[in-house]
């Protein structure tokens, strides 16, 4: 494994941290001589006022020290020598006037050695106990000279001096495994903060909403795009079970092993969503939940599909039009000659009819080629089916009682007035080819839907066929020998530019349409129509 080079950084938290201890011990030596203990030592007066004297000093300029370390961070080394220097003087004058090694303040100076070899650099730790050393070495020679010469003092004072070195050097070693320790931490934080960094916005950039969820079903991350999916609400600390209690029942399944891990649910606003659980490799036994708007993917589906489709039927109006357009002008030519027989009306009628039908494909493709949504309008849904179902009976010259209509009041929809023109006529006109053409063989209702309205379009015709209903919307699909296919598909098309679907009702006797839109809020859809001849 690779040592760690860390570049050495005075460590002012900690030197600021050790001046506040030798503070504290040195107001305990100021009063030390008003305790009992100090009557256990034989002093006199002097002394006593000696000790009172040096021991104010030593707190005063221990003070000192401390406020420089907090108000000015510059020559660390050199501010930490001149705090063990005073330590030094200020001990050892102490302990030669209370006596020598005795008076236990040796160890005082052992654990400021200690401190100060903690945050020194390099050899200063041996600097700092060589002077200790020495310094307790003279002060023993010293105390012996003046009060007779004890050998056992003078071992004692080689026996401390040797824990001078010691304490030093273990305490040097031990802020230098502090230090590279402290330094991993520091990097292995960066990286992690890095790390979540990229996740994040990872996150926030990812077109799926996406929710990290505990065993428990607490959301613990999720991203803006599943916020604006499932609500404010699906933040961090929002409870899967509240949001979204069909998206929770399947995600405990999930977990429990009794579910698959993609399940499809259906929004109160008539949105639909996937849910696609994925395990991951956690601890605590997080997974990720990825969410998809089934709308949104459809959308842009057809967004893919009407630019194929745009560049195909540019081809069609140029390659097929012309030869169709030349094909009808010399039928009418045909016709106006006078010497024709039966034979020959037959074959002009047969023209006429096909290069009509071939018109009319034409035009259902230019028209899936084309994005037609525009601006959406609130339709009141009464007057409006009333005045279409006007043109239809004048239009078809039907009976009034042929086509049923019950629509609420207040039923509105929100659409393009034009397309919804269109696909009504394209449901109700393929009503009235498979129904009975009795009173009432075609119905329109209304229902409110929460903040949607649903539009049935009914008859009473057979049905259509339990083999039939997944093809029924496909393109060039029909079961009708003149038909284009094309009808139902482009009806489904102009519902979802504007936000609604299309689908087929339940399958009871006769076929049933049913358009789901919103009432409001009514807003832009799509683009406005290309040119035709783009």
């Amino acid at each position: 494994m690779k040592r760690l080079e860390t570049p050495w950084t005075p460590s002012w938290r900690s030197f600021q941290l050790f001046n506040a201890y030798r503070l504290l011990l040195a107001l305990l030596l100021v009063f030390m001589p008003f305790t009992s203990w100090f009557d256990l030592i034989e002093l006199d007066a002097e002394a006593r006022q000696l000790v009172y004297l040096s021991g104010s000093a030593y707190t005063l300029l221990v003070g000192l020290g401390l406020a420089v370390s907090l108000r000015w961070k510059e020559r660390f080394h050199a501010q930490l020598t001149g705090q063990v220097l005073l330590d030094v003087i200020g001990m050892n004058l102490l302990m030669f006037i209370l006596g020598g090694l005795k008076s236990g303040l040796g160890l005082v100076l052992l654990v400021s050695v200690a401190g100060a070899s903690l945050v020194a650099r390099g050899r200063l730790a041996l600097f700092y106990a060589a002077l200790a050393t020495l310094s307790l070495l003279c002060m023993e020679l010293l105390g012996g000279l003046a009060r007779n010469i004890d050998a056992a003092r003078i071992v004692q004072a080689g026996f401390l001096s040797m824990g001078f070195f010691a304490t030093a050097i273990s305490a040097h070693l031990l802020g230098r495994r502090l230090a590279t320790n402290e330094e991993l931490a520091r990097r292995r934080g960066i990286e992690l903060e890095n790390q979540m960094r990229i996740s994040r916005r990872v996150m926030e950039r990812m077109q799926d909403g996406v929710l990290v969820v505990d065993m428990e079903g607490r959301i613990l991350q999720s991203n803006p795009r599943a916020q604006a999916i499932l609500g404010q609400a699906a933040g961090e600390g929002g409870v899967l079970a509240s949001i979204e209690p069909d998206l929770a029942r399947g995600y405990r399944a999930w977990r429990a092993g009794q579910g698959p891990k993609r399940v499809e649910l259906a929004r109160p606003e008539g949105k639909e969503l996937a849910a696609r659980f994925v395990r991951t490799q956690s601890t605590d036994g997080a997974a990720l939940v990825f969410l998809e708007d089934l709308g949104k993917l459809r959308e842009q589906a057809l967004q893919l599909k009407l630019a194929s489709l745009g560049r195909l039927t540019a081809s069609i109006a140029h390659e097929i039009r012309n030869p169709l357009s030349a094909i009808s002008h010399a039928g009418d030519l045909l016709a106006e000659e006078e010497s024709r027989g039966a034979i020959q009306e037959r074959l002009l009628r047969i023209i006429r009819d096909n290069t009509q039908r071939l018109d009319r494909v034409i035009q259902d493709v230019l028209v899936l080629g084309r994005q037609r949504a525009v601006a959406q309008e609130r339709i009141p849904l009464k007057s409006y089916l009333e005045d279409f179902v006007q043109e239809v009976l004048a239009q078809e010259h039907l009976e009034a009682s042929l086509i049923g209509l019950q629509v609420p009041e207040e039923a509105v929809l929100c659409f393009e007035p034009g397309q919804l023109h269109q696909v009504l006529w394209n449901l109700v006109g393929n009503a009235l080819r498979h129904s009975s053409r009795d009173p009432g063989a075609v119905r329109l209702e209304a229902r409110r839907m929460g903040s949607g309205v649903e539009l049935h379009v009914m008859d009473d015709g057979p049905g259509i066929a339990r083999e039939l209903r997944e093809q029924i919307f496909e393109p060039f699909f029909t079961t009708a020998s003149r038909g284009t296919g094309l009808g139902l598909h482009i009806a489904r098309e102009l519902c979802e530019a504007n936000g609604a679907r299309l689908s087929l009702g339940s399958e009871g006797p006769g076929g049933h349409f049913v358009l789901k839109g919103r009432s409001e809020p009514c807003q832009q859809q799509g683009m406005k129509d290309e040119p035709e001849g783009r």
